[in-house]
């Protein structure tokens, strides 16, 4: 349902709840999910309640093309597994840190990686391929979005 266990404390609450408590914290989060995310989502409207969430990545093993351009618009990360990856195969419980590290300089389709700590420690890393397919998309990246990308735009105009 719509409750998620928050870390540390392991405080069983509604995900908006401690979606607000991990803004707070100061603690990015990320989503994992399967094929075709984003199929069915209402659009723009789906891209922005992930951001307002907090959620600054989205590792899927595929993604609905309308909403992988959203996300990047709304300044979320885009991330896709390798084939035969996912978060099953990489045995994720959901009690692990999670790092992105993304190449200097940015470029479409490149490959980023994922350093992933478990609660016992131990760290993996696995790559993934960064859906962010166009220069264009990119620059919005850096800007953390559409909007403060074209408002950045107009200021120095």
């Amino acid at each position: 349902g719509g409750f998620t266990l928050h870390r540390p404390s392991g405080e069983l609450l509604p995900i908006y709840d401690a979606a607000m408590r991990y803004q707070t914290e100061g603690v990015p989060t990320v989503i994992f999910a399967g094929k075709e995310y984003g199929t069915g989502s209402s659009r723009d409207w789906a891209a922005k309640g992930t951001a307002l969430l907090g959620i600054k990545a989205v590792v899927a093993q595929s993604f609905e093309r309308i909403h992988r351009s959203n996300l990047v618009g709304m300044g979320v990360l885009p991330l896709q597994f390798r084939p035969g990856d996912s978060w099953q195969t990489l045995g994720l419980k959901g009690d692990e840190t999670v790092d992105v590290v993304l190449p200097e300089p940015l470029r479409p389709q490149a490959e980023a990686l994922l350093r992933i700590t478990a609660a016992d420690g131990t760290v993996h890393e696995r790559p993934v391929r960064l859906r962010v397919d166009t220069p264009i998309e990119v620059e919005y990246l850096r800007h953390g979005g559409i909007l403060p990308f074209v408002l950045r735009q107009l200021l120095a105009a």
